[in-house]
């Protein structure tokens, strides 16, 4: 940690329930230690980012993308002289929000709640750690950092307008409960002022950038391995084309399965060298002296160069027509929607199926929204498998209905 902007550590803003801090280990430390102790983190084994989790073993699950993520953040914020503990913690956390079934099963539950505030799963992720993790004694969540907190609150840039340097779109535009935020964000915010309409630290936005290169890489691989497309389609891409064929020629007659991985490992090389390379420039040119003037300069300085960003859409452009809208895929997004739009109803008019802990917060709900979320909270928890289990207890259809679509 050299740069004068970096996040020092004996700097905390503080937890919100003061804790006296360890002796060997930073603020920043404890926080990734308790986020990966956390029970969601441990659920994100089970819980897929495109694919179900019975379609393979090899497929990414929010596990193991968490654990790349983090593993990229920390050699950029190493090279950019920032904060890797903080930077870890971010990039580790940043995916607990997310319920089963990947995009498939948020969308199906943001649809369901919206009479009640809608669903958001970076927000969902700080209610994760500020309330429903409950195992200390002291307090409910994690009580992790402010800076920590703020960096899951907005790693993807300011969620309420910039003051004073024009509007930024937010999370939700038309949410009836709380308006631009989503309420799990609004509710603690109003508690521990997040300071939601700056930036957050260099280390959020290097864990946001982390998070783009991981996935446009494996969504890559995951294609291959599933058929969706082939090498020779992908290596029609920018960057990824030029890739294989720097292989090609350093390896002539290599074999499919290393030229594939030496050509997508490359791929992950330059997009790592370009965060880095464009980020060193624009924070030369902000000259930050501070984390605060990080916060505060009204743009990010974590960012990809305009020409990759270019050559990135077009591979997202590409994910999104061969695997994301794949017929397979689409296939399993309405089994699943089924499976996501059977159990809330099911929870919300029968909440004594809910598990005995939950029992004391449904005597508590106040009102039917109290209630939705709730309901939302549990689902959201559930890992693929065990929605699937729920599914199959209420209507008989089990896990190997979904497991014919050829994935």
């Amino acid at each position: 940690m050299t740069a004068p902007y970096a996040s020092d550590p004996a700097q905390v803003r503080g937890r919100r329930v003061a804790e006296e801090e360890s002796a060997f280990r930073s603020p920043f430390q404890r926080d990734r230690d308790r986020i990966i102790h956390s029970s969601a983190f441990r659920r994100l084994k089970h819980k897929t980012q495109v694919f179900v989790a019975h379609e393979g073993d090899y497929f990414r699950t929010r596990l193991t993308h968490s654990i790349e993520v983090a593993q990229v953040a920390r050699t950029i914020a190493g090279a950019l002289g920032l904060n890797g503990e903080l930077t870890e913690a971010v990039a580790l956390a940043h995916d607990l929000g997310h319920p089963p079934f990947a995009h498939a099963g948020e969308d199906t539950l943001d649809a369901l709640m919206a009479p009640y505030g809608g669903f958001d799963h970076n927000a969902q992720a700080v209610r994760i750690v500020t309330s429903l993790e409950r195992h200390y004694a002291e307090f409910d969540g994690l009580n992790l950092t402010w800076e920590t907190l703020e960096g899951l609150a907005k790693h993807n840039g300011p969620v309420t307008p910039l003051r004073g340097d024009g509007p930024v779109t937010p999370l939700r535009s038309d949410d009836p409960v709380t308006g631009s935020l989503p309420y799990a964000l609004a509710d603690y915010n109003a508690r521990h002022d997040l300071e939601l309409h700056t930036h957050a630290s260099a280390e959020a936005q290097v864990a946001a950038l982390s998070d783009d290169i991981a996935y446009n890489n494996h969504d890559l691989h995951d294609g291959l391995r599933a058929r969706l497309f082939d090498d020779d389609e992908i290596a029609g891409l920018p960057i990824v084309g030029d890739c294989y064929a720097e292989v090609d020629r350093l390896y002539p007659g290599l074999d499919r399965k290393r030229r594939r991985h030496e050509a997508l490992r490359r791929v992950f090389g330059v997009m790592v060298g370009d965060v880095i390379t464009r980020s060193r420039y624009l924070l030369e040119d902000a000259a930050p002296v501070s984390v605060a003037e990080v916060r505060h300069l009204g743009r990010p300085v974590i960012r990809f160069s305009d020409a990759l960003w270019g050559d990135l859409k077009q591979i997202r452009a590409f994910l999104f027509a061969r695997m994301y809208r794949a017929p397979e895929v689409n296939d399993m997004r309405l089994r699943v929607h089924g499976v996501v739009s059977t159990l809330f109803p099911h929870y919300l008019n029968a909440p004594d199926h809910l598990p005995e802990e939950w029992r004391r917060d449904v005597a508590q709900a106040a009102d039917e929204t109290a209630l939705a979320r709730l309901v939302s909270d549990y689902i959201a928890g559930m890992t693929d498998r065990f929605a699937l289990q729920e599914y199959a207890s209420l209507t008989g259809e089990g896990a190997r209905d979904f497991s014919d679509n050829g994935v």
